[in-house]
């Protein structure tokens, strides 16, 4: 039988160890500033029931979830003209009870429906796992991916809103991050604007073509609205606000004015303002914030804040994002429970730490010091110290007797490990062990006892 040729499923990749430091290390970080924010972890299984998650992505979203055959013959019990007309949409729910996660934000209001009666509400949860999207691979969309969400449900309070972007503020400057810019806007606000011009119903046309001003400009935006059915009248009121300039509170002001007459597009000015005055009594300390109005973020979905954060250093699409939903329980039968919620994209943030080289020393290697011997009685000889080391949380190895110290040295270059212990027969009459740190090349003499100070 011919071998197979090892390989992975397409948009699925391997971590290297170099490379899984790396990310736990941005993990890690993030997960401290949630902490400190009072948010509790908690996972969902890696597969849902099917009827968790489909209809509640769209049309497009349901065609991405990854099924999982029933387990035995999961033929068995499918219905047999079915099978014949090869309809798999149809047969689709008989042979395949479950699926893989989507995203995290559906199992977690089905997490909190099923455990209303034991959780405190607001209840801040965070959870960092994958999920699985049947996507067509390319540069930087993967099939499997990591995500990286908060969310508090169960208050409707803007305090809320502000401690993310704080969150963000935080765990992004923790990261090394120098400049970036947290983007704020209001969903009510962009309701206020098609309601100025009594377009309610072609909200999500206009905000489309909106979304896009970076990209196509303003005389892109215009032909896009006049294509969607908007008219030049429409379009001249709503450049003042599209082209707002200025700092956040004289776009707030210019806002008001052009939004007088719309309720729903004042009350989202109000929520903008007094998310701005929670942060000016906590200043941030890296990020900008700013009022963008023509940011819409998966319009259907949100019914408030939305941010989006973007690094000023690398050409990048947004690194983060979230917003507030209301009723998000809603579908599984637990009405009225406001949420808002924000992610970290984490490879993204990779990348960018990768290129601006931000990644500490330290997260390149996972040993810290590597006892190499002669023989066996320096690989006796080196165990207790192995033990005290380790007892004082310091990471090390002893390379096992046997191999050259040429090739042990070798061992500890090649993973990076910046200090060696070498124990021969020498070291071990005068108890004086020969410490080398790996990168300076300095060689000095020391006892156990001094060693394991030096590196506790």
């Amino acid at each position: 039988m011919a071998s197979i040729k090892p390989s992975v499923p397409k948009g699925t990749r391997d971590f290297s160890p170099t490379e899984m430091v790396k990310r736990n290390y941005i993990f890690d970080t993030i997960k401290s500033v949630f902490r400190k924010y009072g948010y509790q972890q908690i996972e969902t299984p890696t597969m849902e029931n099917s009827s968790t998650l489909l209809g509640k992505y769209g049309e497009e979203g349901d065609k991405l979830i990854f099924k999982i055959l029933n387990s035995g013959d999961y033929l068995a019990k499918a219905d047999a003209d079915k099978l014949v007309a090869k309809n798999s949409n149809a047969i689709a729910s008989e042979i395949s009870e479950k699926a893989l996660r989507y995203d995290l934000t559906v199992p977690f209001a089905r997490y909190v429906v099923q455990h209303q009666n034991e959780i405190t509400f607001p209840f801040k949860r965070f959870q960092v796992q994958p999920v699985w999207r049947a996507d067509r691979p390319q540069r930087g969309r993967y099939r499997e991916f990591y995500q990286c969400d908060a969310d508090v449900v169960g208050s409707d309070s803007l305090l809320n809103e502000a401690e993310f972007i704080m969150i963000y503020d935080e765990a992004l400057g923790k990261l090394g991050l120098k400049d970036f810019s947290i983007k704020i806007n209001n969903r009510k606000i962009l309701s206020g604007i098609a309601q100025i011009i009594d377009k309610a119903d072609s909200i999500i046309d206009l905000t489309v073509a909106i979304d896009k001003l970076d990209k196509i400009g303003l005389d892109g935006v215009t032909k896009e609205l006049i294509e969607r059915g908007f008219t030049e009248a429409d379009i001249d009121k709503i450049k003042p606000v599209i082209l707002l300039e200025g700092s956040n509170e004289e776009k707030l002001l210019s806002l008001r004015e052009a939004l007088a007459s719309s309720e729903i597009g004042l009350k989202g000015c109000d929520e903008i303002e007094t998310v701005f005055s929670y942060i000016k009594s906590c200043p941030l300390q890296t990020a900008k914030l700013e009022l963008d109005i023509t940011l819409a973020r998966g319009l259907n979905y949100y019914t408030g804040a939305i941010f989006e954060v973007k690094t000023n250093e690398v050409a990048m699409g947004s690194i983060g994002g979230g917003g507030r939903y209301d009723d998000l329980t809603g579908m599984f039968g637990l009405k009225g429970l406001t949420g808002v919620g924000i992610s970290f994209g984490a490879d993204r943030i990779y990348d960018v730490l990768e290129e601006l080289n931000l990644f500490p020393a330290a997260a390149n290697q996972s040993t810290q010091v590597l006892i190499c011997n002669f023989d066996k009685e320096g690989e006796l000889y080196g165990l207790p110290l192995l033990q005290q080391l380790r007892r004082q949380n310091v990471n090390a190895e002893l390379y096992p007797a046997g191999a050259k110290i040429k090739k042990q040295m070798e061992y500890a270059n090649n993973k990076n490990i910046p200090y060696t212990v070498v124990i021969g027969s020498e070291e071990i009459q005068s108890g004086l062990l020969a410490f080398k740190n790996m990168t300076t090349g300095e060689h000095e003499k020391l006892t156990a006892a001094q060693i394991v100070e030096r590196l506790a």
